[in-house]
């Protein structure tokens, strides 16, 4: 197995991953988030005097596709990590052409196109005046979220890096069933007493994530110290604004 000949702080372009769609250069990711900044402060003004659009059909089959998606990169995260012997306390990323290590370029690649996809999620918020659920943590989290995994695709396809899309995956396909049940209508709201509850998932998640990345930031491993101290504080950031969230609708809420 070909390994980066890289350590600690170094970066090495990824010349497998160049030719996929919105890789090889930062100018559409960038496009993408300027469109996205723009439509999430115009769009609420624009349906300010209109009525909310009927999306229930559309809302239910994108929820539903997205648990799909998240399924097959959970499956391909762990399956490929697997048959590659992945170390789970350190993993550099293996830059060569193998058929695992392309495999496992690829399911990066999907996971980085499955967060583009995802801004779609403010949209359906604006075209249906759901402008409560349209807060900074929404926004940031999405906006921020395309810039990481570009950077990851773009420049460590693999490698440690599996954890973030293992853990994600699985509480996605979690998260975009609730979407897509409750997308059925009013009637599925009283099986739907678990909501808090995906909210905690989210901040283990983050929590686990942490101190995943943390560790690696000191341990003595072949992947960049630079990404790993970008991603523990990203992820602190989440964990400050998630349990900000969590406070402000289940605890402040109840002792109201």
């Amino acid at each position: 197995m070909q390994l980066s000949d890289q350590h600690n702080d170094s970066f090495v372009t990824n010349k497998r991953t160049d030719p996929w769609l919105l890789v090889y250069s930062p100018v559409p990711i960038v496009t993408i988030f300027l469109c996205y900044l723009i439509i999430s402060w115009a769009g609420p003004r624009l349906m300010k005097h209109r009525e909310p659009v009927d999306l229930k059909v559309v809302l239910i089959v994108y929820n539903f596709l997205m648990v799909c998606l998240s399924a097959y990169m959970f499956y391909e995260f762990v399956v490929t990590s697997w048959l590659s012997n992945y170390s789970l306390l350190c993993q550099p990323v293996d830059y060569s052409t193998s058929p695992l290590a392309l495999r496992m370029a690829n399911i990066c690649w999907w996971f980085f196109f499955s967060k583009v996809l995802e801004l779609t999620d403010t949209i359906f918020f604006i075209l249906r005046k759901k402008n409560n659920q349209l807060t900074f943590l929404h926004v940031y989290h999405h906006a921020t979220m395309i810039f990481n995994w570009w950077a990851g695709v773009k420049y460590l396809a693999g490698g440690q890096s599996f954890f973030i899309g293992v853990l994600n995956s699985f509480v996605h396909c979690i998260m975009y069933s609730y979407y897509g049940l409750a997308a059925l209508g009013p009637h599925m709201q009283k099986y739907l007493w678990w909501k808090r509850y995906l909210t905690s998932l989210q901040l283990v998640q983050f929590v686990l994530l942490t101190i995943h990345t943390g560790y690696n930031l000191y341990a003595e491993c072949d992947f960049p110290d630079t990404m790993n101290a970008h991603v523990c504080t990203y992820l602190i950031s989440l964990i400050v604004l998630f349990s900000n969230f969590y406070y402000q609708s289940y605890k402040k809420r109840k002792h109201a």
